[in-house]
């Protein structure tokens, strides 16, 4: 309502200033040219003020709604109405500083690429261009190895063996699902990457495809090695990932039980993101082992802490960087098959036995040349396979797709 008021009187006001104008105008063109300037404009208003006090008149209305929508405003939002009145909104708008200094130039597909995400998680070097659930265009570069420190390839077209496979992905504005090429070898690729405290690595990028694949990319590259970011040399608790929560929730078991000797079992499927989440989960404290159901909330002091938390913090100790903190799984049980499942996984046997494979990793291919990666999250009442898959900012994706439509689909761990 305060808005409106605030817009009609303004309408108001001008309103009247032009109908002013116009009869200065019809007075005469000197005066016409002369009320465009306010000293000329205030000197017609006394001389003709027979022809000039009905624009006035309505001009001066418009001030009764102006003031009282800004009383308004003032009463429930006295901020807004500070920030309007000094003008701050005609400065111009400050862009938040670049969490990443990615300096690359090329091509991906023919098409310009600047990626404003980068990552290296679970063995993938992962370049994305675009905010939304599907990136305009990507690089994924999948690993044989990850070493702890730096990290240094260099790989020509003839060279064979155990490579890294390169995924191009691109995301057309018609398509619901973006197309992808894969390749083995064949390509040109230079890593040369240092650790940068407390959880990045950068340094040198190049990346050379087959001239087909019409993709160069080559630069400076800095990239987060996991999902917790920090503020202030200490992890931000109020960015939404699973890094972030089994953070909050190892600090919590920690400083619950006063021991150091903690380890997390696998976290169930986690939507973000969200102001609350529910979470059973099992944690071994000492060796011993714990079942919990445990209340996350985010509020905008804290970011994400779990409910009712008023245990003190363990004294420091010579512990190692939170960077280097990750949830460990529990032991399997050892009645359970050791098999490795990826052998003889197939399409079928996903379908037949849907609950055997959830929460594991897969990629999908379909027919079209489109691939899905992510975390197997069941099959809808649809009877279609839902892959979901978790963005490196906040929020998850989900692939749904028909098993018609799957050409090549494999399993990405045990």
């Amino acid at each position: 309502m305060d808005a409106l008021l605030i817009l009609g009187g303004l309408l108001l006001i001008v309103f009247g200033l032009v109908w002013l104008v116009a009869l200065a105008f019809g007075s005469s063109l000197f005066w016409g040219l002369g009320s465009l300037f306010p000293p000329l404009t205030l000197l017609y208003v006394v001389r003709h003020w027979r022809t000039a006090r009905k624009a006035i008149v309505l001009g001066s209305l418009g001030f009764i709604p102006l003031v009282v929508g800004l009383v308004l405003l003032a009463n429930h939002d006295p901020e807004r109405l500070q920030a309007i009145l000094s003008l701050r909104w005609l400065e111009p708008a400050q862009q938040a500083p670049r969490e990443l200094a990615i300096d690359l130039r090329g091509q991906l597909h023919g098409e310009t690429f600047a990626p404003q995400q980068a990552e290296l998680i679970d063995g993938v070097l992962s370049l994305r261009e675009g905010e939304d659930f599907f990136a305009r265009r990507e690089v994924n570069i999948r690993l044989p190895s990850v070493p702890a420190g730096p990290l240094r390839l260099d790989i020509l077209p003839s060279d064979s063996g155990a490579l890294p496979e390169i995924e191009i992905s691109w995301l057309q504005p018609e398509q619901d699902l973006p197309e992808a090429r894969r390749l083995s070898q064949g390509y040109t690729l230079h890593l040369n990457l240092q650790p940068l405290a407390p959880n990045k690595l950068s340094g040198d990028f190049h990346l050379i495809l087959p001239a087909q694949y019409q993709t160069v990319i080559s630069g400076k590259l800095q990239l987060f090695t996991n999902r917790l970011r920090y503020r202030d040399g200490r992890v931000d608790t109020h960015f939404d990932s699973r890094d972030t929560l089994i953070y909050v929730l190892e600090d919590y078991l920690q400083r619950r039980y006063v021991s150091r000797n903690v380890s997390l079992g696998q976290l169930p499927a986690l939507n973000l993101p969200a102001q609350q989440l529910d979470v059973q989960l099992e944690a071994l404290v000492d060796g011993q082992l714990h079942a919990l159901a445990l209340t996350l909330n985010k509020s905008p002091q804290r970011g994400w802490m779990v409910q009712d938390d008023h245990y003190e913090r363990l004294p420091a100790t010579p512990a190692a960087p939170v960077a280097q903190l990750v949830s460990k799984p529990l032991e399997a049980p050892r009645s359970r098959s050791s098999l490795d499942r990826r052998l003889r996984f197939s399409l079928e046997r996903l379908l037949r036995a849907p609950d055997q494979y959830l929460n594991l990793r897969m990629r999908a291919l379909t027919e079209k040349g489109r691939a899905a990666e992510g975390q197997f999250a069941g099959i809808n009442a649809a009877g279609r396979i839902v892959i979901r898959r978790e963005l490196s900012g906040p929020g998850e994706a989900s692939y749904i797709l028909r098993p018609a439509e799957i050409s090549q689909i494999e399993l990405l761990e045990p």
